[in-house]
């Protein structure tokens, strides 16, 4: 008689488990229903920015690139990508930035001042961070009031057989802070991380010339002057020593770079730029969440012109965007495998360290 309860007892039990995974499956299937209900409302609506926004957002990301296939024929999508013009390219004016050699010494004080955008350098460490907040987004403006503590975070020696996160080039290093940097190989969304897709500049060397620029290329020069470069003809007649490629331009000779219908989708980001004391902007913009659907290409300019930037250029974004700073990534991390491997980043040094120190 025991041995029939016990049956019937595991029976009910079973029951149980198959109701409760009955009810998760039909509210999967109607999450996933809602979810391609949206989808087609938005990109079959009347709205034309709507539809061009979840374009662009989906196909700047690697895995998810082909939900745009889902609804739109490939001309319609190439239209919409036409509608993406950049502006024209000017060369980078570098008369426009002075590096302060004050700064660069970095000496504090008891009532530290705030500089001509209204920061303050608190703890005298010539690093400020400030919150940075929009409509739809959240992120991190990294301040580095002495250019030459920046420095390109790679190890070439390495390049086509392992990446390496932001925190361990910082690491490497022995740096304080760093940001992730150019493009690499990554199809599918299931790259190492190891290759750059661009060309990459480190110690005045060259890597993968022969891959070309994406959408230009940013780099230092040896008198730590930032330069937005078009050809690696530029990029050899300004010595640049550190730098990477992936776009676009947000910001040349302190005029917006970019026309009025390049806007991007909603991403996470990442960007770089030079305000015309020399000082450098990182810039890390939250995505893919709640609480941060993420910035576009335009929104990127606007904060990058917002904090003084003479030139400003867009980094590789996406799950691979990251602030490292005081042992621990300052954003939230937009990533579900795990925090991706990249080939380059840019690094900020301890304080008294430079990149010919």
């Amino acid at each position: 008689m025991q041995t029939g309860k016990k049956i019937h007892r595991s029976h009910s039990a079973l029951g149980a488990v198959l109701k409760v995974l009955l009810i998760i499956v039909e509210t999967l299937l109607l999450v996933v229903l809602a979810l391609y209900g949206a989808m087609y409302v938005v990109t079959r609506g009347p709205s034309q920015t709507a539809r061009d926004r979840f374009v662009l957002s989906v196909r700047e990301t690697s895995a998810i690139g082909f939900l745009a296939n889902w609804f739109l024929t490939d001309e319609e999508i190439a239209a919409i990508d036409a509608r993406q013009q950049e502006a024209e390219y000017v060369e980078t004016d570098t008369t426009l930035v002075t590096i302060n050699s004050d700064k660069q010494a970095e000496s504090g004080s008891d009532s530290p001042a705030a500089d001509a955008w209204g920061l303050v350098d608190e703890d005298g460490d010539g690093i400020i961070v400030d919150p940075v907040r929009g409509a739809g987004y959240n992120g991190y403006m990294m301040v580095v009031l002495d250019p030459s503590r920046v420095i390109m975070g790679s190890v070439p020696t390495s390049f086509g057989r392992e990446g390496y996160t932001v925190a361990e080039l910082v690491a490497y290093y022995d740096a304080v802070a760093g940001i992730n940097a150019g493009g690499f190989y990554d199809p599918d969304g299931f790259g190492d991380g190891s290759t750059p897709d661009s060309i990459v500049v480190f110690n005045g060397q060259r890597y993968y010339a022969e891959f070309g620029l994406r959408k230009g290329f940013v780099g230092f020069d040896d008198n730590y002057i930032m330069h937005i470069c078009n050809s690696q003809a530029e990029i050899e007649a300004a010595n640049i020593q550190y730098g990477a490629s992936f776009g676009p331009a947000l910001v040349v000779n302190g005029e917006a770079a970019l026309a009025d219908d390049y806007t991007g989708g909603f991403n996470p980001r990442t960007a770089i730029g030079q305000r015309s004391d020399g000082a450098v902007l990182m810039l890390v913009i939250d995505g893919r969440q709640a609480t941060s659907l993420g910035a576009s290409f335009s929104d990127l300019m606007e904060i990058m012109l917002r904090y003084g930037a003479v030139n400003a250029y867009n980094l590789d974004g996406g799950s691979s965007s990251l602030m490292w700073y005081q042992g621990d990534y300052l954003n939230n991390k937009a990533y579900v495998i795990g925090v991706r491997d990249i080939p380059t980043s840019f690094l900020v040094l301890k304080k008294g360290a430079s990149v010919n120190g």
